[in-house]
């Protein structure tokens, strides 16, 4: 079997295969640092080394799920049996190209599984975090700003399910008995009407005076609830960009159920501080309704921690997911995905380091670079 030198390896990995990726980068950022004192929040990373860091990062993952069909020499989940725990650079006989990363133990070219396991990391791991964070939010302002009865059974449901163990709650909802009950999908239909009712108050309670573009912001809430119970409840998605299996959602189920508790402390926490500031009381003597203070006083207020929050739960969720891909718990066998990959070459991992590697650095790039824009957030956090 012929194989390509190091040298040629890092030339077709990193210009051969990545120069969408490089591209989409330099345009995006390069655009982004020229505007960017007109961009907010998101201009004002690219001020920092950590923030420009932790850009680059996470925009080539996002670009390499994005142009995984591209970068990808072959198909995750094709089996070329000469090319069994073939070693880095060895090129396939038939078609001429090489597995850049080697072969796994089922013939599988390491590569192009990493790439392609980006696409299901970045699906799950930012839009779980999103409706755990929608969860929370919905439920943690009238809890701090109310208090009282409202506040005491939020907390207690609150912390009735942080005290419910998570590694069994994904044990019991992986269990075929639980699957055919349909209890994942009626507790997905649950946490995806928290995304609608967030959208629907809130707008509601800033536009009821200008009913034409109420009406339009409904549309738009309407659509996303429609495109997401399509996807995830009835596995249908109307645009056709993401495949959604029930492995898929009842990992999904399993990690906004866990995250949504701490959304929800630290927004109560927030609510329960800024409720008492001087604009909150303006706003009251206006006679505003309780629940326009909430969602556009206290709330754009409190945005600073719970983003930067929400890109550290994002990290936690991506170790999640690889932890419950490695335990078995994740996707099904045969899935790209960091976790069950790493899970897969560690059983050959003394005779065999080559397939373990890069989904281990894949994920852990990943979350430091989650990590780094946390950081460079919380700086400007603190600066404003």
């Amino acid at each position: 079997m012929q194989y390509l030198s190091v040298p040629d390896i890092l030339l077709h990995i990193l210009v051969y295969r990545l120069w969408p990726v490089w591209l989409a980068l330099a345009v995006v950022m390069g655009l982004s640092y020229r505007f960017r004192k007109s961009l907010g929040l998101y201009g004002q990373l690219y001020e920092t080394s950590v923030g420009i860091a932790g850009i680059f990062i996470l925009g080539f993952w996002l670009f390499a799920a994005i142009f995984s069909r591209y970068i990808s020499p072959f198909n995750p989940l094709e089996q070329i049996a000469v090319m069994k725990n073939a070693l880095p650079g060895a090129i396939e006989p038939t078609s001429g190209e090489a597995y850049l990363l080697g072969g796994d133990k089922l013939a599988r070219d390491v590569f192009s599984r990493v790439i392609d396991g980006s696409r299901v990391v970045l699906l799950i791991a930012p839009l779980a975090t999103l409706v755990a964070l929608t969860v929370g939010i919905t439920l943690g302002l009238p809890a701090g700003y109310f208090g009282r009865k409202t506040d005491s059974l939020l907390s207690f449901l609150a912390n009735l399910v942080l005290a419910f163990p998570v590694i069994l709650l994904f044990y019991l909802l992986v269990s075929p008995e639980i699957m055919e009950t349909g209890l994942p999908r009626v507790t997905a239909g649950v946490f995806f009407a928290f995304p609608v009712i967030l959208g629907v108050l809130a707008f509601f309670t800033r536009y009821s005076g200008r009913p034409l573009l109420l009406a339009v912001q409904m549309l738009v809430v309407l659509a996303i609830s429609y495109w997401l119970y399509s996807t995830f409840m009835f596995y249908r998605d109307p645009l056709g960009l993401i495949q959604v299996t029930p492995s898929v959602l009842n990992i999904f189920v399993a990690v906004v159920f866990a995250s949504s508790p701490g959304v929800f402390r630290i927004v109560r926490g927030l609510t329960m501080d800024i409720k008492t500031r001087d604009y909150v009381a303006a706003a009251q003597t206006r006679g505003e309704n309780p629940w326009y203070i909430m969602f556009w006083e206290v709330l754009p207020n409190a945005r600073g921690p719970l983003i930067v929050d929400a890109c550290l739960r994002i990290g936690y969720t991506t170790i999640l997911l690889g932890t419950l891909g490695f335990f078995g718990l994740g996707m099904p066998p045969e899935s790209p995905d960091w976790g069950t990959t790493i899970k897969d070459a560690s059983q050959l991992l003394r005779a065999y380091v080559h397939p373990a590697l890069p989904p281990a650095i894949a994920l852990m790039s990943f979350v430091l670079g989650l990590n780094l824009l946390a950081d460079a957030l919380r700086e400007q956090s603190l600066k404003d």
